[in-house]
């Protein structure tokens, strides 16, 4: 019995380390006052997603005094909760069931199938045309439309934090993820036609955190190491930009994020600075500019090009690199957080969500950078606000009131693809793939998914049609 208890004691053990992985807020430096789990932004930035104890919630990005909450689940545990741009539809996974994806109606409350897997889930990853599912040791991708599973990435290295990321243009449909978990090589994935389009060698250190940028053209990469960040071609791997992070100490970066527009690229860690970034070449009348007129840096950068013959490589690197664009000091440290640029009310601001359970709104000045001014900061775990002398960050202007991986099965039997688990309230289904299902019994919520994969039309949706499902909404701004 004691060898039982034992070894039961070590699988639990197993588990929970396991599921820390996947918690993209609580995995490390979380804040248990807190209750939140997980923090994501959307793919266009418009909304936000958080899951919590009890729960999880969604709410709107388009004012910085409110933070407009759009859907609130208390049902469960919720470690992951991903939402398909402005759409209705969401991917969940709970604490309770980490090997079960849901995917589901939250406007009508309803579950539209769900897949088993035979280990933990670490990340969910959704664009109009595909899902993917990352496990520690594989990934799979699945046609959004009607859930079946188009490909299988098995036997992929060691990896316990769910690394990936998918673009979110359908057109140029990659996966970015890690090749090699002893260096940073970057594996990029054609989600459409299925096949590996290239390795990227991007650090010698292991990677740390992936993103691409809205076209789905470039890739950001940052390494454990976490003191450079790159950005690289998919199409061929070419490097476009190399920036530096910072040169003494090394961190645990949390986000990468490009801004919609792609000109800016933002970076947070465990530290209580976010650095942005701004992917431009530099002017030829900067460069004309007399080194006297430039400052330290200007004279340290003319003494390195006259003298790149006589100093290691390793020297002339650091001088080469780009420095941040602006900077952000949160009123904390050694949380995990997300950042996210985007534009709010026709002004471009960068967001932090983080892991005490706030999200902070900051400044940005696309033509200045410098520090940025943190204008409000909201709460994400549904408790009061606290009192403005009380809330972190003086500065805030008024604060607002397991291992080997085989094929996924749904009902924890049957092969995917082949039936998906619908609850009682959903209707029965009996089949994922169109192809087997004949057109009497075609399931009306696999139309729910198709239309949820359609572009808005150039119109707008009639927000009063439920037949609209789900209702994808233009950004406003």
């Amino acid at each position: 019995m004691q060898n039982f208890a034992k070894n039961v004691d070590v699988l639990t053990q197993g588990l929970k380390a396991g599921i820390s992985g996947l918690m993209n807020l609580a995995s490390q430096g979380s804040d248990p006052n807190s209750g939140v789990f997980f923090v994501n932004f959307n793919q266009d930035c418009t909304s936000l997603a958080v899951g919590t104890k009890t729960g999880y919630r969604l709410f709107s990005l388009n004012s910085v005094d409110h933070l407009e909450q759009i859907y609130e689940n208390d049902a469960e545990d919720i470690c992951i909760v991903e939402r398909l741009f402005s759409s209705s539809l969401v991917a969940v996974v709970s604490l309770s069931s980490p090997r079960k994806l849901k995917v589901c109606h939250f406007k009508k409350g309803t579950e539209i199938c769900n897949y088993s897997y035979s280990n933990t889930i670490l990340a969910v990853k959704l664009n109009r045309s595909r899902l993917v599912v990352c496990l520690e040791e594989s990934l799979y991708i699945h046609n959004i439309r009607d859930m079946k599973v188009l490909h299988t990435i098995r036997d992929t290295p060691p990896n316990p934090s769910g690394l990936c990321t998918l673009s979110v243009n359908s057109d140029c449909c990659y996966l970015a993820y890690p090749g090699s978990n002893t260096i940073g090589e970057v594996q990029i994935f054609d989600t459409i036609n299925l096949h590996a389009k290239t390795m990227i060698p991007a650090h010698d250190s292991p990677l740390a955190a992936l993103a691409f940028s809205t076209s789905g053209t470039k890739v950001a990469t940052a390494s454990e190491k976490g003191t450079v960040i790159r950005v690289f071609l998919v199409n061929d791997g070419t490097k476009l930009y190399e920036f530096r992070r910072g040169v003494k100490r090394c961190v645990s970066i949390s986000s990468l994020a490009f801004s919609i527009d792609s000109n800016f690229l933002c970076c947070s860690s465990n530290t209580e600075t976010v650095h942005v970034f701004k992917l431009e070449e530099p002017r030829e009348e900067l460069r004309r500019v007399p080194s006297e007129n430039q400052g330290w840096m200007g004279y340290l950068s003319k003494a390195v090009s006259a003298s790149a013959n006589y100093l290691p490589s390793q020297v002339t690197t650091v001088f080469s690199q780009g420095r941040a664009f602006a900077t952000v000091h949160l009123p904390f440290q050694g949380l995990r957080n997300v950042c996210a640029i985007t534009v709010i009310q026709k002004v471009l601001r960068l967001l932090v969500a983080s892991a005490d359970g706030y999200l902070y709104v900051y400044n940005l000045d696309p033509n200045e950078g410098g520090d940025c001014t943190l204008l409000k900061q909201h709460r994400l775990d549904g408790k009061l606000e606290q009192p403005a002398e009380q809330a972190a960050g003086a500065t805030c202007i008024s604060p607002e009131n397991a291992h080997s991986a085989s094929k996924p099965v749904t009902n924890a039997s049957a092969p995917p693809g082949d039936h998906c688990a619908i609850s009682s309230y959903a209707g029965i289904l009996k089949g994922c793939s169109p192809g087997s299902m004949s057109g009497t019994v075609e399931s009306e919520k696999f139309h729910e998914m198709a239309a949820a994969t359609e572009s808005p039309p150039k119109g707008g949706f009639r927000f009063d049609d439920e037949s609209e499902f789900p209702p994808v909404t233009q950004k406003t701004e």
